[in-house]
């Protein structure tokens, strides 16, 4: 167990830690904002008149992306539940409405290149010294698995994240439950475990899992994307071990 220090605030007896990775690890702005952008088109190439809605509800504002958006911190399923009901306001059924959210986010990902984004400065050093530490890290994110499986890979982590889990079927954030399975699966208690994360999901997960704390990171400043956190840092290297 170890005593981890963030600011003004001091966590005791900490086993492990999860992390998000879109916007917490990851600086995937440019990625999201492309994907949006190149989906909003295939539908409207499709469903003329639902471009520039799609863009604003995926957290689109001319160049610039949203934190707090759809496209940001949702899972994959909801990005396409909430671009169905979109195109389903055309007249289009329900399942075809589906079919062409679905068909637009797989091709705009391919257009795209799934290729990792960069690591945020400092984001690799912290995951090594905090493993060296011997704390269990893990990470927990609203995208794929099989996306969070490419990251560790891309980006060589796997010998600092014991656990690499995304949101496939089934619950997303900010149900508890993740967080539960999450710990269970890394073999830590949710009482000693923090949450590091870039959205109030994050936070409202962690916190209704009763973790140890919950640690809001904003890279961009904007603290009330990460209400309810214990403590809000700009940079990962303010999360310090002082006693292992």
């Amino acid at each position: 167990m170890a005593t981890i220090k963030c600011r003004n605030m001091t966590f005791s007896n900490i086993q492990g830690i999860l992390f998000d990775k879109n916007g917490t690890l990851e600086d995937s702005e440019t990625y999201l904002r492309s994907l949006a952008q190149k989906a909003a088109r295939i539908i409207d190439a499709q469903v003329p008149g639902t471009g520039e809605p799609l863009l604003m509800a995926f957290g689109i504002n001319g160049s610039s992306l949203d934190p707090a958006g759809l496209i940001s911190v949702a899972s994959r399923r909801e990005t396409e539940v909430a671009a169905a009901a979109y195109i389903a306001e055309t007249g289009k059924s329900w399942f075809q409405s589906l079919k062409i959210a679905r068909q637009a986010l797989d091709e705009a990902e391919k257009y795209i290149g799934k290729t990792s984004s960069p690591l945020f400065v400092g984001s690799l050093e912290v995951l090594k010294s905090l493993s060296e530490a011997g704390l269990k890290l893990g990470i927990l994110s609203a995208a794929t698995t099989s996306e969070v499986n490419e990251f560790v890979k891309y980006h060589q982590l796997s010998d600092y994240i014991q656990l690499e889990m995304g949101v496939d079927e089934g619950p997303s954030k900010p149900d508890p439950i993740l967080f539960l399975q999450a710990c269970k699966s890394l073999g830590v208690e949710p009482s000693a475990t923090l949450m590091v994360g870039d959205s109030v999901g994050d936070m409202q997960m962690a916190r209704n899992a009763k973790a140890a704390g919950c640690i809001g990171i904003t890279w961009i400043g904007k603290s009330d994307n990460v209400q309810g956190a214990d403590v809000v840092i700009s940079q990962l290297d303010e999360i310090q071990v002082v006693e292992a």
